[in-house]
């Protein structure tokens, strides 16, 4: 799907105001493991004709084209969702298929995922109030993350951070929407019952849609 460096930024003539960013480069279609794009892209327009057409006949313009649709997408959806004060990583800016965004750490290094870790048992309760305020106010935006997972969930301390968003789908307008946001829920309630908290997805995806009708 895309690449992700570490890059310093620093003030001209100011040296020691430096900052460490994350810059993710979208691969072209060619290059990217990520063969769903169809379930995602449902529902979206392309303004350009020309750009509709080259991305239906699948030619080298239109997969950089598509590479930079991700781009576009991820970016518009992290800066609407950190408006709403929804914890993504906050958006520097983006160049044809390059987020330039906020690097999430810890103590210097790279967050963790959420997958692996087995945090104290006092820590699952706010975690889950975190990610079900953080989808709730996705699903009040008409959206699911639509591959949320916790794979790409960083955790911060006691503050979780949700990535990886281009693929961001709207429930109404795509039809696989609420698929996509059933899926997210059962990914995100399967981590937590295989930490000791059990949590039913059906009534997770039952509230959330109550916030978005």
């Amino acid at each position: 799907e895309a690449d992700v460096f570490l890059l310093e930024r620093a003030v001209p003539d100011r040296p020691e105001r430096t900052s460490i960013l994350a810059a993710k480069r979208y691969r072209s279609s060619e290059h990217r493991q990520f063969h769903r794009d169809s379930t995602y892209v449902e529902g979206r327009r392309v303004r350009r004709s020309r750009d509709a057409r080259a991305l239906a006949k699948g030619t080298s313009y239109g997969r950089q084209v598509a590479s930079g649709q991700w781009a576009q997408q991820e970016f518009a959806a992290l800066t609407s969702l950190w408006t709403a004060g929804v914890p993504v990583p906050y958006p520097v800016q983006i160049d044809g298929t390059e987020i330039l965004m906020e690097f999430i750490e810890v103590d210097g290094a790279a967050a963790p995922r959420l997958a692996p870790l087995r945090p104290p048992r006092d820590l699952l309760q706010p975690y889950l109030e975190q990610l079900s305020e953080a989808m709730a106010v996705l699903a009040r935006l008409g959206w699911a993350h639509g591959d949320l997972s916790p794979y790409n969930i960083l955790v911060q301390g006691e503050r979780l951070v949700i990535i990886d968003l281009p693929q961001i789908v709207d429930i109404v307008s795509n039809p696989n929407g609420v698929d996509l946001l059933l899926r997210d829920c059962r990914n995100v309630c399967s981590w937590f019952g295989s930490r000791g908290l059990e949590v039913d997805a059906e009534k997770l995806l039952a509230e959330l849609l109550a916030q978005a009708w």
